[in-house]
């Protein structure tokens, strides 16, 4: 799945009014992240910070 720059720093706070305005369903911070880490987007954020403290 590829994603714009502007899809990958949406803020919980858009995702979750757009997700409201969309679909009129309440998006839970948990929610948005087990789907942001299902398509990898946690991930590739956590890695690079990772390698970046290691050295």
């Amino acid at each position: 799945m590829d994603l714009t720059a502007a899809e990958k720093k949406a803020s919980y706070e858009k995702i979750k009014a757009y997700v409201l305005k969309k679909l009129g369903l309440k998006a839970s911070n948990r929610y948005i992240a087990q789907v942001k880490r299902k398509c990898g987007i946690i991930y590739a954020w956590y890695n690079t910070r990772r390698m970046q403290q290691n050295g």
